[in-house]
């Protein structure tokens, strides 16, 4: 497995050129890598039969790659290394509340990254990859837990895509009408702040008494998350 160094700036394609609301385009990697850092979930879009298909599903990154995971059955992981593929991880940070309906707004960051992925066979890499997964949505767990078996990694499929083409977009504050006309209507503006956090661990019924969350998985409850 190869871990590519890329530049610090993400370079400007016809498919990451910010041409709407460019104030709120970046192009420094390292936002690139925040967003990917916040979240585990993304969306994977990919044309399957000449029909566009968006799938759910986690990701892990090790900063030159996404690796993306997904069943061996699965109809956009057959399709995905065979074509282009738009994957995006989005984090809604709040509502922008504007003194009018067409001033309001959503703050968030998110991350598109564009390019053909290339499905992931070698052994060694692909139980590299799986780790970055299980590593990105719960750091610790990978050493807790039972590790794949032959069987499992053969149902599992691995993709890994470059994050050499990709755009970032971060949009934070309060509404830009405070000082035009509506400004006089006397109505309240401002954010409403979403935060996401992370609950008490439940434990699955059927775990015998005495069996304690790990101190990785019980130090996350009441945290936040992204």
């Amino acid at each position: 497995m190869t871990h590519q160094q890329l530049p610090a700036t993400l370079p400007e394609t016809d498919r990451t050129r910010h041409r709407r609301l460019r104030e709120q385009g970046s192009v420094d990697r390292a936002d690139l890598d925040a967003v990917l850092d916040a979240g585990f979930v993304c969306h994977l879009g990919v044309v399957v039969d000449g029909v566009p298909m968006v799938v759910p599903t986690v990701y892990g990154s090790d900063g030159s790659h996404l690796y993306l995971h997904g069943s061996v059955a699965g109809r956009s992981m057959v399709a995905s290394p065979a074509a282009a593929i738009c994957v995006t991880v989005t984090h809604v940070d709040g509502l922008v509340l504007a003194r009018s309906v067409f001033e309001h707004g959503v703050n968030y960051r998110s991350a598109m990254i564009y390019g053909v992925p290339r499905l992931v066979t070698d052994p060694d890499e692909k139980l590299a990859g799986l780790r970055r997964l299980t590593e990105h949505a719960a750091p610790g767990q990978w050493d807790y837990a039972r590790r794949p078996n032959r069987k499992e990694l053969a149902a599992t499929t691995l993709l890994a895509l470059s994050l050499e083409e990709a755009s970032v977009k971060i949009r934070t504050g309060g509404p830009e009408d405070g000082d035009g006309p509506d400004a006089a209507l006397g109505l309240w503006a401002g954010v409403l702040p979403l935060i996401t956090t992370w609950g008490e661990p439940e434990a699955d019924p059927d775990l015998p008494a005495g069996i304690a969350p790990p101190p990785h998985i019980a130090a996350r409850g009441n945290t936040r998350a992204g």
